[in-house]
């Protein structure tokens, strides 16, 4: 059973998608990715120190020109409700030389983040999907990538 019923855009206001943003690099990007989580009332401003010390620790990079910055688990006090973040950048953000076009912040107090993850893992290994995200120009589009399909979710509950 899903704990979030609208998967990943449940926890998406139209308000933290940004999809023309500059960043001269990773901790650029991250900064202005949890400023957007910050602006939106989702976390605390000290939080995005705890989404730079989670890339310092591990990467976030996940291939296809796509991240997903988040915190540590010491930062989950610093989150005042889950909830999304996507930032397209049209130009990219050098990611320890990976290119990066678009990225997905994530604040989750439990462990609905893993959830979250295994969602975005499906549209970022459809080729299309992942193209889609990355060139989307409109909220609506990046809203409907991240609405999981309502078959494949009926399929999903049949199975159970």
């Amino acid at each position: 059973m899903r704990s979030v019923p609208d998967g990943a855009a449940g926890l998406l206001a139209r308000d933290a998608i940004r999809l023309d943003a500059w960043a001269g690099g990773r901790d650029h990007a991250i900064r202005i990715c949890g400023q957007v989580l910050v602006d939106t009332g989702a976390v605390a401003p000290a939080y995005i120190d705890a989404m730079l010390e989670r890339e310092r620790s591990i990467s976030t990079y996940l291939g296809e020109g796509v991240a997903i910055p988040h915190g540590t688990s010491g930062g989950r006090d610093l989150i005042h409700r889950d909830a999304l973040a996507v930032v397209r950048f049209p130009d990219g953000a050098d990611w320890d030389g990976n290119p990066v076009t678009v990225c997905i912040a994530i604040a989750a107090r439990g462990d609905g983040h893993m959830e979250i993850l295994a969602e975005l893992a499906q549209v970022l290994m459809d080729p299309d999907r992942a193209r889609a995200l990355r060139e989307a120009t409109e909220d609506e589009q990046v809203l409907a990538l991240l609405t999981p399909d309502t078959e494949t979710r009926e399929e999903e509950e049949d199975s159970v």
